[in-house]
């Protein structure tokens, strides 16, 4: 198979149209004529994870983030972005991005942490206005089945993300049964999710002007690390090319990171 079947594969499940108009998403190095055999998967397209595709033979990594985000002006290969493309081009590497459209897409990044939470019935809090495209948009907001303390609710985000601990602003409720939430970096939709009555809102990136706002509203905003929010969908992307790799008959190698990890650590003095 060749990269542009690919390519409609992954525009099957995250249309490449519901991306945000700043985003850059698809083929961002790389020929859709090539012959694809064996892909990487991973969030973050950095040089140890390149290296790692190399290492295990993937002639393609697809990551969540794309590696060129901004028009590049020059490639100079002492920068970061100058050194993965050296290295992607040297060992003919393609590389592909699935970003916003994952994020919006219908059983997409949010949908994934929602399942990890084990949230029932989970639907887009900021629906996307598209007429042949349902349960798209960003963020979801469900429900658990019987409410949580708050204690058994922090500990199974904390599994979940991978986390040692979260920071929270506003009082936690003792009992949740209704949960917003947004992978990656969803401050702004922290006013949504108190408008449609979760008891509270998990993200990432949370601004420090929300996290008055919850305060002064007596909401609850957590902040659950980008890593930690968005790396199920690392997972649910395997699925879904599993599932394609099935139904069309590919013969595609889908491999999984073992190398990524999240970028911040927890220091004491």
């Amino acid at each position: 198979m060749r990269i542009s079947e690919l390519l409609t594969g992954i525009d099957q499940f995250a249309p490449f149209t519901l991306a945000e108009e700043w985003d850059n998403v698809g083929l961002l190095l790389g020929s859709p004529e090539r012959e694809v055999r064996s892909v990487l998967l991973g969030l973050d397209p950095g040089i140890s994870l390149l290296q790692e595709a190399i290492r295990r033979g993937a002639d393609t990594l697809i990551t969540h983030h794309p590696v060129i985000f901004r028009p590049l002006s020059s490639v100079t290969l002492t920068t970061p972005v100058g050194a993965f493309l050296e290295l992607a081009l040297a060992n003919s590497i393609n590389v592909i991005a699935c970003h916003t459209n994952l994020d919006s897409a219908a059983d997409g990044v949010s949908d994934a942490l929602a399942a990890c939470l084990q949230l029932e019935g989970a639907k887009p809090l900021r629906p996307t206005v598209h007429p042949a495209m349902e349960n798209t948009g960003h963020g979801r907001i469900g429900t658990f089945s019987s409410p949580l303390s708050s204690a058994a609710f922090l500990q199974r985000v904390c599994e979940v993300l991978g986390v040692q601990g979260v920071m929270t602003a506003g009082v936690i409720p003792e009992k949740i049964k209704t949960v917003a939430l947004c992978g990656g970096s969803g401050s702004d939709l922290a006013g949504e999710a108190r408008k449609q009555q979760a008891d509270v809102y998990l993200s990432a990136e949370i601004k420090h002007s929300t996290a008055r706002w919850a305060e002064d509203s007596g909401f609850c905003v957590i902040d659950g690390t980008h890593y930690g929010t968005e790396q199920p969908a690392v997972s649910l992307l395997a699925e879904k090319l599993e599932t394609l790799n099935r139904t069309s008959g590919w013969n595609l190698e889908i491999l999984q990171t073992e190398s990524e990890q999240a970028p911040f650590h927890y220091s004491k003095k």
